[in-house]
Parts: structure tokens; C-alpha cells; sequence
């Protein structure tokens, strides 16, 4: 073949590439009609009354309209709810004048079978070369997945909101089982008790108790399990029951918590261990002094709280005692005291003294400042102690952040009538 037959064969490229252009440019106006007809949003214009001018093909879908139906017939607040037209006359279109363009709003369109489309809505003020306002663009998203998805999120937090309500009734229910439902009653004696929970959420391990043992004596405990939940409500159980039966068949205050001791260490001594706080005291009526005395055993609990008579406050001294179930043979701490008439002692869980002061600080109530509040108080009787606790965990508030447990015990002065 001869050159001349090969060039008249050939194409000539500025040929090619003028028709790729006009190629381009006519796929370029096709799909820039194409994407705002078929794009996966509505799209409509209004004009400044609200006449629909101008809608696209999926927004008429979703409605279920003919164009014509919808093009200079019907204005944008026909399409809404009842509900959505009194905000679209109230609020929507009062923004839109003011600001030009709102976004984000959340409606519901009539369709034509009259089922309700939840939809997303921005709108834009289109204006003139002059500044003055022309027409209405609107954008439409649908938000029916969306709107299932929040009713699913609404409905599992109902869900949860109930199993938490339970939660609470189960946790209430067992925090009672683990506490006495009535403190013995000791002649001689005004006894008073309160347990502060920090959070429903969660069962708390303190624990305490007041019971009769042989005849003229009595034995009480109060103590704190490390940890909360399920697992130190068992601990609190086993605890309890563990130093009501160890006092029937040895009351010594030293081996009732040494029993105490061999039960958890022997019980939990594995990957998980468990362990206690306690003071445990033996209560015996003193005929020849008048009053109580009181043994009192400590496994690294805090001290007990005497407030006198007189007027004096000061802790009872038990330093050196070891927590309970932590070692085999755990090192227990034994003091006496005589409780006369008018003398109060507070037994109480370290919730109280390391609650968060008010503020919002990191610093602790303390003992320093539990004795002074005794100091305070004294003398004072058991039902005033508790209360006068009371309103100082309310003062703490949120400062305190763990399950208290107190015990006052008081030894009442004699009437006029019994000194005669």
C-alpha cells in the first residue's frame, strides 16, 4: 500500500479529539440533568409564596404524585403533616426569610396514598443580580432509615431503662437480705443503725449486726468487704453468718474474727482473693459500775468513736490489727471500754471518713474532722448520733462515693423515777 492509501485510511486525531469533546461535553449536560432528576435526593423549587415550581423525579416518587399534580398546583407546606405546616409557618419559613437558608430540619411529608415520609430538610433563598429573593431551593433526604434506627435505639433504651429498674429491685432486695431486719434489743441499752448506699447500681459489702448470745451477754459486728457487686455480697453473707456462729461457740471477740479469718483465707485464696474489715465486740452488763463493758476485736477496721458523757470525744485504740482473710494467721487487735450512763460509741465504715469533702476536691472527710464532729456532738444518745451521720452524708453528697455502714450504741442516763 502506498503512503497517499495509508493517510487516506487513516484517522485524522484533531478530528478525534474535536468529536471526543463534543462527546464529553454532551455526557456532561446529560448527566447534570440526569443526577438532578435521579439523584438519591429530592430536590424541588418554590416560588416565594410557596408554589411548587420545579421537582424532581425522586422526590415524586417517594410522594406517589403525577409532576403535573405537584407543578404550580401545590405549595411546599402542602406536602407536610399537620404538625410540620404549623412549624413551617411558625418557625421554618420565619428563619428562612431572616437568615436565607436553614438546614437540618426534621419533617414529615403527606404522600399520596397518605402515609407519612419522615424527611431531613435545608432550604436556600435563591436571589437576583439586585439582592432581591427569586425563588425557594429546597433538598429532601430521606430519613426513614434513620427514623427506624432512632425508634430502635428508643426502644432498646427503654429496654434497658427497665433491666436497670430491675437491676435496682434485685440489688435493693439482696442489699436488705445482707443486713438485719431488727437490732436485738439489750436492756440497759439504746442502740441505732444506718447504712447510706452510694449507688443503686451496685450491692455494697458493709454489713452489721446486733444478736444475743448466752444469758446477759450480746454480740455485735460491723464491717466492710472489699470490692461490690454479687461477689462481695457473697463474701458478705458467708461473713455474717460466719461470726454469728463462731460467737455462739466462742465468744471471745480475738477468735470469733480469728475463725473469721480461717474461713475467707481458706475460701478464697485463689486468683481472685477476698477479704474484710471488721470489729467485733462482746457487750456484758456491769452490775456492781452501772453501764456496759465492751470488748472490742479489730481486723484492720477503723477505730470506734467514744463520746463521753462529759462532753469529751476520742477513738478507741485498736492500731496494728490486720485485715481479715488476707494471711493465714492474721494479727488481731483487742480494747476495752466501760460505757456509763450517758457515754455513746460509734462503730462505722471507712465510707464516712473517706468520702470527697464538698467542691468537688480530692480531699477527704477524714478522721480528724469525724472526731471533731464528735467532739461536737458530745454528749449525745444513739437515735441523735445516727441522725446527726445522717445529715453529714447528705452534706457530702456525691463526695461520698462508697457504701457506709454506722452503729451507735448508748447508754441511756436514769430517770428521776429510777434514781429514786
Amino acid at each position: 500500500m502506498s503512503t497517499a492509501d495509508e493517510t487516506e485510511g487513516s484517522e485524522d486525531p484533531l478530528q478525534g479529539a474535536a468529536g471526543q469533546d463534543a462527546r464529553f461535553s454532551e455526557m456532561l449536560e446529560d448527566n447534570a440533568e440526569d443526577l438532578y432528576e435521579h439523584a438519591p435526593c429530592g430536590y424541588l423549587s418554590t416560588l416565594l409564596d410557596g408554589r411548587i415550581a420545579k421537582i424532581n423525579t425522586t422526590l415524586i416518587h417517594w410522594l406517589g404524585y403525577e409532576r403535573g399534580d405537584l407543578v404550580g398546583r401545590k405549595s411546599f407546606s402542602d406536602l407536610l403533616t399537620v404538625g410540620g405546616r404549623l412549624y413551617h409557618e411558625t418557625h421554618f419559613a420565619p428563619l428562612l426569610r431572616m437568615q436565607g437558608e436553614i438546614s437540618g430540619v426534621a419533617l414529615e411529608l403527606k404522600t399520596a396514598n397518605g402515609s407519612r415520609l419522615p424527611v431531613m430538610v435545608t432550604s436556600t433563598v435563591k436571589r437576583g443580580s439586585d439582592g432581591e429573593p427569586l425563588l425557594i431551593r429546597t433538598t429532601v433526604f430521606d430519613a426513614r432509615d434513620r427514623r427506624a434506627y432512632e425508634e430502635e435505639l428508643l426502644r432498646a433504651r427503654r429496654q434497658a431503662d427497665l433491666e436497670r429498674d430491675r437491676l435496682k429491685v434485685l440489688n435493693a432486695t439482696l442489699q436488705k437480705t445482707l443486713l438485719p431486719p431488727a437490732l436485738a434489743d439489750v436492756p440497759g441499752l439504746d442502740v441505732a443503725a444506718y447504712y447510706h448506699i452510694a449507688s443503686a447500681d451496685e450491692v455494697g459489702g458493709d454489713f452489721y449486726d446486733l444478736f444475743p448470745l448466752t444469758a446477759g451477754t450480746w454480740g455485735m459486728f460491723l464491717g466492710d468487704v472489699c470490692g461490690k457487686g454479687a461477689k462481695a455480697a457473697a463474701v458478705t453473707s458467708l461473713a455474717r453468718y460466719t461470726l454469728r456462729a463462731a460467737a455462739v461457740y466462742d465468744p471471745d471477740p480475738a477468735a470469733v474474727l480469728g475463725n473469721l479469718n480461717t474461713v475467707l483465707n481458706h475460701e478464697f485464696n485463689g486468683t481472685d482473693p477476698r477479704f474484710c474489715t471488721v470489729v467485733f465486740g462482746l457487750l456484758t452488763p456491769d452490775s456492781d459500775r452501772g453501764g456496759f463493758h465492751i470488748t472490742l476485736a479489730s481486723g484492720g477496721h477503723p477505730p470506734a468513736l467514744l463520746m463521753r458523757a462529759d462532753g469529751t470525744a476520742t477513738y478507741l485504740p485498736t492500731p496494728g490489727g490486720q485485715l481479715i482473710g488476707v494471711l493465714p494467721d492474721a494479727h488481731i487487735v483487742t480494747t476495752t471500754v466501760h460505757l456509763t450512763p450517758g457515754d455513746t460509741l460509734l462503730l462505722h465504715t471507712d465510707g464516712l471518713t473517706e468520702a470527697h469533702t464538698a467542691g468537688g476536691g480530692r480531699d477527704r472527710y477524714g478522721d480528724e474532722a469525724l472526731l471533731g464532729f464528735g467532739r461536737t456532738l458530745a454528749p449525745t444518745t444513739a437515735a441523735d448520733t445516727i441522725d446527726a451521720v445522717r445529715s453529714l452524708l447528705g452534706t457530702l453528697g456525691t463526695g461520698v462515693d462508697d457504701d457506709t455502714a454506722v452503729l451507735a450504741i448508748h447508754v441511756p442516763r436514769p430517770t428521776s423515777e429510777e434514781r429514786q
